[in-house]
């Protein structure tokens, strides 16, 4: 598993509307500056978050954006696989049947791919966005800057 840097500016501008959960909308200029994201790319990582269901826009004055679900119900993984595509490390990795490859059912390494799968999955599958903002808070209450890069 990659992850680009539009799955990085995704998850800072799900960070940062996560903090801003039910509290307003945040508009696109703030959102590229605690992201440090450039506007044009932030523009086409927020369209892409909005078909995913992630995020929607409030038009106007006073528009922004804001999370359409809870921070609790939006995982890592969740983000992942609808930016990145599957997390599986290789092809054959949770299937009963792969004819693409004649080592198949013999291949030593597959277990070791099922394994790393596994836990990559039980990782990134359990983090939710409340827990990232909850991991934020803890830092400002400690006094320390907090930064969120891949």
């Amino acid at each position: 598993m990659k992850i680009s840097y539009k799955c990085d500016y995704a998850f800072k501008t799900l960070i940062e509307l996560a903090l801003n959960y039910n509290k307003g909308v945040v508009s696109i200029q703030e959102l590229a500056r605690k992201g440090d994201i450039p506007d044009k790319f932030l523009e086409q990582i927020l369209l892409l978050l909005k078909k995913g269901g992630f995020v929607d826009s409030k038009r106007g004055m006073s528009g922004g954006y804001f999370l359409t679900k809870a921070p609790e119900s939006i995982t890592v993984g969740d983000v992942i696989r609808f930016i990145e595509g599957p997390i599986e490390p290789i092809a054959c990795v949770g299937k009963k049947d792969y004819g693409e490859c004649k080592d198949f059912k013999s291949c030593i390494l597959r277990d070791v791919w099922n394994q790393v799968y596994a836990v990559t999955s039980l990782v990134v599958d359990t983090v939710t966005f409340a827990e990232l903002v909850r991991r934020v808070e803890a830092k400002r209450k400690q006094g320390k800057e907090y930064t969120y890069h891949i």
